[in-house]
């Protein structure tokens, strides 16, 4: 059987392969975005003076780092319903089952990421902010924060693409991502090297467009950082 690129190219324009990436971007940018606000929440609350409180935090780094994720995911959707009665209504769709799951794995990463961001901010900052007059949410917003951001943009964007990659894994679930939406018409016509080779390309295309956005964000960041230095040379001169 000789590959048909009659086929390939339906499945590559097709409206169904575009959906089903739309869902998988769409999974990946809001588990990401509750990951980062969930993760500084464990990321503080890791370098808190009080004790059940780091412990808690380290418990949730090591729990959600130590499971696999797919494992998770079949917890939260078929384990889960189990425990919660409220889970077994129609609300709680595989897309709310992949973002829930998604968000609470990337959170431990992302807690450690910010960890790392946060010890990066010599600590001389936060005394200069005191000196100032600063409060401590001031210190953390205006001093702390801009500096942090700028250190973990690299590793958030390549976690970002892995949480994408890792949104396929949710075609155990029946959520209609991209790998979903290929394997329901590989079931239909068994052309795998045609239908898997258009998923491929999709992926490749997203994640390549997202790739450039990551170092185009951290040029961006880069010269900000660069225009700063040379700012406050130019003035101790």
């Amino acid at each position: 059987m000789t590959f048909d690129w009659g086929i390939f190219a339906d499945a590559l324009t097709s409206g169904a392969y575009a959906r089903g990436a739309m869902v998988a971007i769409s999974v990946a940018a809001l588990a990401q975005a509750t990951a980062m606000v969930v993760g500084l929440l464990i990321a503080l609350l890791g370098r808190s003076p009080i004790l059940p409180l780091r412990v808690f935090a380290w418990g949730w780094v090591w729990l959600f780092r130590a499971v696999p994720t797919l494992l998770q995911l079949l917890f939260v959707w078929n384990a889960l319903p189990q425990l919660i009665p409220s889970l077994r209504e129609n609300w709680f769709t595989p897309f709310l089952a992949a973002w829930l799951t998604l968000s609470i794995n990337e959170s431990a990463y992302m807690a450690e990421i910010i960890r790392s961001g946060l010890n990066a901010v010599d600590t001389g900052q936060t005394l200069a902010g005191k000196t100032l007059g600063l409060r401590s949410g001031q210190i953390f917003r205006i001093v702390i924060l801009p500096q942090m951001i700028r250190v973990i943009i690299p590793a958030t964007g390549n976690e970002f693409i892995t949480l994408l990659k890792l949104t396929a894994l949710a075609s155990v679930i029946s959520l209609r991502e991209l790998l979903t939406v290929t394997s329901q018409q590989v079931a239909v016509n068994f052309r795998f090297a045609e239908l898997y080779g258009a998923a491929t390309v999709w992926y490749l295309a997203i994640v390549s467009i997202f790739i450039v956005l990551q170092a185009r964000i951290e040029r961006h960041y880069q010269w900000s950082s660069e225009g700063r230095h040379a700012l406050s040379g130019a003035l101790n001169r």
